[in-house]
């Protein structure tokens, strides 16, 4: 009977602890709503200072929605949810006895945002009492993240295109060793997720095209991985086609929200997949490695590797790349091309010089890789830091 099965598709497809997507509705009433539905009475938000600094933006017009179940605001998460940043605001939370929180922002909020939920359910009051729940600590040492009966939860107002709010990983950095570590648990993915087309209006292009990017990465190697499946494919390519469809229009149109919203549901099928076990592959791996050590912006990681790594992996998934290349409308082009082009024309930097990276940086690039499991999960295997670095020559 066993042989049967030989040839088959074989593999798993989680499903996330998700209730609700609540799409093109204002973002202060969703949230109001989905406060009334969980029977939350003391609302935490956290978000970034720039955003904190607008007169009548998102974060503002959540909080006045909120009215008086808004029991406190941290405003000073940064980029990369550096973990004196999740300590912080853990700290602010915990004083509230916030019963909800809500995140306002891109990746980086979400990302901290969720590790502060482990903070809160396991009472983690220091950034060395955090080392032991993350994915790269030895078996021996690592501890599980338990949460207690009830867990406060979270819901998201997504103000980039990055998708953290459909995952339950938060990346945090390490600022000691500069390296960006993983933890998990099925309960930190986003309880509600609010797509409101119009709180990205006040996000800058560049940061918005950026984590665009970051969602075709997500769609691209989603669909390149060896653990993709028929389930995932279908999802891999209606978000780069929704995607590669609706930035060109945010372009030319600013003010319009429905390509935004279209790139919403774009970033969110593109992750779907990879949260769903699909995986992602170098130009993910590599690019946790020029965020967390050299200050890389999230979304321009994807810029500047992304088209290297399809150039690179072409040789063993050409038939896959043209799949790609269909799915962007340009079926006669390298997908590689594609990306790079819809990456140059959303004004976006487009190789290793433009981001600050010097050749001299490539060997500790190189071997710092090769500890992220992305870049082991590469469809083109990499054997060692020499490949990176030919991945790395061609994104100079």
């Amino acid at each position: 009977m066993t042989d049967s099965y030989q040839g088959l598709p074989s593999g798993r497809y989680t499903v996330q602890a998700q209730e609700s997507i609540i799409f093109g509705q204002p973002a202060e009433k969703a949230v109001v709503n989905e406060a009334d539905r969980y029977g939350a009475k003391r609302v935490f938000v956290l978000s970034t200072r720039s955003l904190g600094q607008l007169e009548n933006g998102p974060l503002q017009r959540v909080i006045a929605g909120l009215g008086p179940r808004h029991v406190g605001t941290f405003t000073s998460i940064q980029a990369h949810s550096p973990r004196q940043d999740v300590i912080a605001a853990a700290y602010s939370a915990r004083k509230t006895r916030a019963d909800l929180l809500v995140a306002v922002g891109g990746g980086s909020v979400i990302d901290a945002s969720k590790a502060v939920l482990i903070c809160l359910w396991l009472g983690l009051e220091s950034t060395q009492a955090m080392e032991p729940f993350h994915s790269g600590v030895e078996a021996g040492i690592r501890l599980r993240i338990d949460p207690p009966d009830h867990p406060i939860r979270l819901i998201t107002v997504s103000t980039t295109l990055s998708a953290s709010e459909f995952t339950s990983m938060a990346g945090v950095t390490d600022t000691q060793t500069h390296a960006k570590q993983s933890f998990s648990h099925r309960l930190l993915v986003p309880r509600s997720v609010i797509l409101d087309p119009a709180a990205t209006l006040y996000t800058p292009n560049g940061l918005l095209f950026s984590t665009a990017i970051r969602s075709v990465d997500h769609a691209v190697e989603s669909y390149c991985s060896p653990l993709a499946n028929p389930a995932t494919e279908a999802l891999s390519l209606q978000g780069l086609r929704l995607l590669a469809r609706a930035l060109p229009k945010i372009m030319a149109d600013p003010n319009d929200l429905r390509p935004r919203l279209e790139a919403q549901f774009g970033m969110w099928q593109s992750i779907a997949a990879s949260a769903a076990g699909a995986g992602s592959g170098a130009s993910h791996g590599i690019g946790y490695v020029l965020g967390a050590t050299y200050g890389v912006a999230h979304g321009h990681t994807s810029c500047v590797m992304l088209p290297a790594v399809l150039r690179w992996n072409a040789a063993v998934n050409a038939d896959r790349q043209a799949d790609l290349s269909q799915a962007m409308g340009a079926p006669r082009q390298p997908a590689a091309d594609l990306v790079a082009n819809l990456v140059r024309n959303l004004g976006q930097p487009g190789s290793l010089r433009s981001v600050g990276i010097k050749r001299e940086d490539f060997e500790e690039i190189a071997q710092r890789a090769m500890a992220y499991q992305p870049v082991r999960m590469n469809p083109r295997p990499i054997n060692g830091p020499a490949e990176v670095k030919e991945i790395l020559e061609l994104a100079w």
